[in-house]
C-alpha cells in the first residue's frame, strides 16, 4: 500500500484541470470540465449547482471516493490520484470525515457503536472519545439507541459526531440538511458549523440551499459540469 506523505501547505486543497467524462450510447459525456481552484487550510466552501451539474461527483473526486478521467487534486499536499485504492482509504481514515444526507448509520449499531467506529477501525481507544463527541452534539442520553429509534435530525447528530471524532483535517458533506425539516436542518448547520470553526476543520459542502451557502466563505458554482465561480 502507499502509504500518505501529507506536506505542510496552507492550501488543504489544491485542483488542477480535472475532468471525469464517461461513455454512455451516444458517445461521451462530459460530466466535469478542466476545473481548477484551491480551497485554504480552516476556509469553508460550498458547491452549489442544480440537479445533474456534476457537483455530487466533483465532491466524490475531491474525497478520491472516484477516479477522474484527468486531472489532479491535492489534499493536505497529498496528490490523492498518486495513491492506490488502499492508500487512499488509508489517507480519508486519518484526515477526513463525511456527513451524507442520508446520514450513513449501521443499523445493527447503536449510536454510541456507530461513532467509535471510525477509532476502533484505526486500532485507537474508541469509547471514552465516542461518549464524549455524542455529548458535544447533545446526544449524551441517546447513546445505546439503534439509528431506527432516532429522529432524523438525531441521526444526523450521530453521522456528525462520527465525523468529528477524528478531528479530521477536511470534511465533506453532501446535502447535510437535504432529509430534514427547515427548523431542524437550521440547527444541523449550526452544529456543524460551530464544530468546524472548533476544529479548524477545511469545510467542503455541497447544497441547493442558498441560505447554507451564504454561511460559508466562498461559494463555488457548478454549471453542466463548467466551474464558474471558485
Amino acid at each position: 500500500m502507499n502509504t500518505p506523505n501529507v506536506s505542510q501547505t496552507n492550501d488543504a486543497i489544491k485542483v488542477e484541470s480535472l475532468s471525469k467524462k464517461v461513455s454512455d450510447a451516444g458517445g461521451e459525456l462530459i460530466i466535469l470540465n478542466d476545473l481548477s481552484f484551491k480551497v485554504s487550510a480552516g476556509e469553508s466552501i460550498a458547491i452549489v449547482g442544480a440537479s445533474g451539474s456534476g457537483k455530487s461527483t466533483l465532491l466524490g473526486l475531491l474525497a478520491g471516493l472516484d477516479v477522474p478521467t484527468s486531472g489532479s487534486v491535492a489534499l493536505l499536499g497529498q496528490s490523492i490520484f498518486n495513491l492506490n485504492e488502499d492508500g487512499r482509504a488509508h489517507f480519508r481514515a486519518k484526515h477526513v470525515g463525511f456527513i451524507f444526507q442520508s446520514f450513513h448509520l449501521l443499523p445493527h449499531l447503536t449510536a454510541l457503536e456507530n461513532v467509535m467506529l471510525p477509532l476502533e477501525l484505526a486500532g485507537l481507544p474508541a469509547r471514552q472519545a465516542a461518549v464524549a463527541s455524542l455529548e458535544s452534539v447533545g446526544l449524551s442520553h441517546r447513546l445505546n439507541h439503534y439509528p431506527a429509534t432516532l429522529s432524523g435530525g438525531e441521526q444526523q447528530r450521530v453521522s456528525i459526531a462520527r465525523a468529528f471524532i477524528v478531528k479530521p483535517d477536511l470534511l465533506f458533506a453532501d446535502e447535510p440538511t437535504g432529509s430534514l425539516d427547515v427548523v431542524t436542518g437550521a440547527k444541523i448547520i449550526d452544529l456543524m458549523f460551530n464544530l468546524h470553526k472548533s476544529f479548524g476543520t477545511t469545510l467542503v459542502l455541497v447544497t441547493h440551499d442558498t441560505q447554507l451557502a451564504q454561511r460559508c466563505d466562498r461559494t463555488i458554482h457548478i454549471q453542466a459540469g463548467e466551474l464558474l465561480v471558485a
